[in-house]
Order: C-alpha cells, then sequence, then structure tokens
C-alpha cells in the first residue's frame, strides 16, 4: 500500500479527495497547513506527496523545497487553482512531478499518482539503502560505515545523519530540515546535539581525504566528496 502525504486546507476538498484516494487502496495523511505538513513528512515514510499552493503557516512552494531538501527524488503532486503559465513553471522548477489546475476530477488525480508511482517505485518500491561514499560503503538497513580497513556499527541518529546528507551529496541540507528529520524539533539543546553528531560522523570519514562535510554557518552542511581521475600515464 503506497503512503500519501496530503496537504490541503480546504475541507470539504480534503476530505472528498481523502475518502476518494483511501477507497483506491492509498493510505492518506491529510493535513491542512504547511507546518503540520512538513512535520508529518519528518516524522514519517511516505512515498508521493501533494499539495495545495496556496496553504497557511507554509504554502506549498516552501514546502515543497523543504521535502526536496530530505529527499530529493520525493514525487510531488502540486494541486491549485493558479492556472497561469508563470505559475506552472515555478510549480515544476520547484521540483514537482505534476501540476494539476481545480476543478479536476479524481479519477484523473487517480491515474496521474498511478503513472507516477509506477515510475518512481518500480515493483517493489524499495527505497535506496547502499551508498558509496569515497573509499567507503554506507548500509541504512545494517546501520554500517565500512572501508576496507575497518568496518562502523552506527547509532540510529548516526545512520539517519548520514543518510540524509548521502542522499543530498555536494547538496547544502538545511540545519532545520536535518533537526526536524533527525531529532524530531529544532530546538537549542537539539542543535547541540546534532553538532556533536556531525563531529562524530566527520571522524568516521577522516580516513578518505577526498570527503568533507562542510559546514555553512547558521545555514547548513553539505557533504562533498571529490572524486580523483586516475593518471594513465
Amino acid at each position: 500500500m503506497s503512503r500519501i502525504l496530503f496537504v490541503e486546507d480546504d475541507q470539504n476538498l480534503g476530505m472528498l479527495l481523502k475518502e476518494n484516494l483511501e477507497n483506491k487502496g492509498y493510505d492518506v495523511d491529510w493535513y491542512k497547513n504547511g507546518g503540520e505538513g512538513m512535520s508529518a513528512f519528518t516524522s514519517g515514510d511516505y512515498d508521493l506527496c501533494i499539495l495545495d499552493i496556496m496553504l497557511p503557516s507554509r504554502d506549498g512552494y516552501e514546502l515543497a523545497k523543504d521535502i526536496k531538501a530530505v529527499e530529493p527524488d520525493m514525487p510531488l503532486i502540486f494541486l491549485t487553482s493558479k492556472s497561469q503559465h508563470a505559475d506552472k513553471i515555478k510549480g515544476f522548477e520547484t521540483g514537482c512531478d505534476d501540476y494539476i489546475t481545480k476543478p479536476f476530477s479524481t479519477q484523473e488525480l487517480a491515474l496521474r499518482i498511478n503513472a507516477i508511482l509506477k515510475r518512481t517505485k518500480g515493483t517493489n518500491g524499495i527505497k535506496q539503502e547502499l551508498f558509496n561514499i569515497g573509499k567507503f560503503e554506507f548500509d541504512y538497513r545494517k546501520m554500517t560505515l565500512e572501508s576496507e580497513e575497518e568496518s562502523q556499527k552506527l547509532s540510529s541518529k548516526e545512520c539517519e545523519l548520514i543518510y540524509i546528507l548521502a542522499q543530498n551529496e555536494n547538496v547544502l541540507v538545511n540545519r532545520k530540515t536535518i533537526l526536524e528529520k533527525v531529532w524530531g524539533n529544532d530546538d537549542y539543546f537539539s542543535a547541540k546535539s546534532m553538532d556533536v553528531y556531525i563531529s562524530k560522523v566527520r571522524k568516521y570519514f577522516k580516513a578518505d581525504p577526498d570527503i568533507e562535510i562542510l559546514n555553512a554557518y547558521g545555514v547548513g552542511f553539505k557533504m562533498v566528496v571529490n572524486t580523483r581521475v586516475a593518471n594513465s600515464a
């Protein structure tokens, strides 16, 4: 059963679509504003997100950017009453897979959802769990970081932290996004804890000089992996 995050502030439309999609076999979590939607995303495991653009607290564009910062490959569908060409371009630039203008038929939405999930999930819906990071192999399921020299068993927070950075290799990940995804909140004590774990993870990768975890002060972190080209001379 595919799990869908649905964020829509219209009570009638929200109830209608949630019921309709659940009748078609989807597991749907419905939230009415962008803040609640992001909190649910960071604590859940979703296969697709359906976002209204005009939302309280955090609009759909902002919510989509935050979701993509955590999971760049997360499929997104925008639902909106905005039909201007510029609005659609902005939606696709934000990273959406589809853009549906209200009013629309529930059958059309279901067909588009099915097409996207068939493309992104394949036959079994298994997400990437094994990453090659420089000289290391990171196994998310086994919670291990291995090289030819050693094998490191990771704690759950170390594992989740490396997972987010590896998913976004060479891309800056926002501090708040990491905190919400791994620690469940972005308060002062969680931020201090994250800095400690970043230091731990840096030590694990220290054996490979081509791997760096850079800190954009006050903004976020980026895992940079420099690929060396062998000299064939």
